[in-house]
């Protein structure tokens, strides 16, 4: 499975107050910390960052990857590691299967990427027998806080999914409406982007984008509204909608913008964070549990809010099941 290797923007130095992210995170701090299989922390940047998590009682981690590479990491940049819990593994590779392996036995309740490749930790979560698929599509959301925009935007997917198809775009976007809902938004409103507003037989996108508002008018997409196709303004302008003549509950005031591939995606993110001086958080979503990619080149609060979001879906599931239990 294609994954892109840096899940932020290289190099972005933010001039970003963080109040979209620091207010996800204040709201993560009212939960019990998730217990976390960091899967080859060997760097300063992902061993801090599990650090700095913890601290914050977002996270628990349980360090996997060579316990004296890892010890010594860990003197040389003063981290106190002493209360965590380390599994030996000699390479990457076992890190990462030894990760998945701690969820499956139930030891875990998230995944967070360490010092490894990002194919090697999603290899191991998504083999057939001992991986942590589920019925659902793997697919990754970014959660960028844009200043001057009243409310955090879910774009996805932006780095697994290359060219994905309809079936496809409808987990893409039951993903994103579940993690709208943990992160305590009422009202999931979906905007299926395109380079028009128009349904135009020359343009694929915009019929995906009608079949799948269709979708959810018959319930096989639940728990958002959904409207498409939008261009980018009229998804988020109250303003340029109302000059397009578009009315109804998503157009100019959209939470959730899904693009029509990752190339999109990715373009679409980094000039937000490039031109706009956004942040973003990152979550993949679809497996059996949240997983956590970090990138080197990310700030702390990125990371830090990246664990923020892993914890408020596990406190959301952890609700579900005890609503399903009464």
């Amino acid at each position: 499975m294609p994954v892109l290797e840096a899940e932020a923007p290289v190099g972005h130095k933010s001039r970003n107050t963080h109040a979209k992210l620091d207010e996800l995170i204040a709201r993560a701090r009212k939960h019990p910390p998730v217990k976390v299989a960091v899967a080859h922390p060997c760097d300063q940047v992902s061993l801090e960052s599990a650090v700095a998590a913890a601290k914050l009682g977002l996270i628990t981690p349980i360090l996997v990857g060579p316990e004296q590479r890892i010890r010594d990491v860990a003197a040389k940049h003063d981290l106190d590691i002493s209360s965590f819990e380390i599994v030996n593994a000699d390479y990457s590779e076992e890190s990462a299967a030894k990760a998945v392996a701690l969820v499956r036995e139930g030891r875990a309740e998230a995944l967070m990427k360490g010092s490894l490749h990002t194919d090697e930790l999603m290899g191991a979560v998504v083999k057939r027998d001992t991986g942590l698929r589920t019925a659902r599509r793997i697919s990754h959301c970014f959660i960028m806080d844009v200043p001057d925009h009243d409310q955090p935007l879910v774009i996805t997917d932006a780095a697994v999914n290359i060219a994905p198809d309809l079936k496809c775009k409808v987990d893409i976007i039951q993903n994103a409406i579940d993690l709208i809902h943990a992160l305590g938004q009422k009202e999931a409103r979906v905007a299926i982007l395109s380079a028009m507003e128009s349904v135009n037989p020359d343009v694929p996108s915009t019929l995906e984008a009608a079949a799948l508002c269709k979708m959810a008018d018959r319930g096989q997409i639940t728990g958002g509204i959904l409207d498409g196709p939008l261009a980018l303004d009229n998804a988020i302008s109250p303003e340029a909608a109302k000059i397009k003549k578009i009315s109804g509950p998503v157009a100019g005031r959209a939470n959730v913008l899904v693009v029509p591939d990752l190339e999109a995606g990715n373009m679409l993110a980094k000039s937000l964070s490039f031109l706009a001086d956004a942040d973003a958080a990152g979550i993949v979503l679809g497996a059996k549990v949240p997983i956590i990619l970090t990138s080197r080149a990310d700030e702390e609060m990125a990371r830090l809010a990246s664990c923020a979001v892993a914890q408020l879906l596990v406190a959301a599931r952890r609700a579900d099941a005890g609503s399903a239990i009464q």
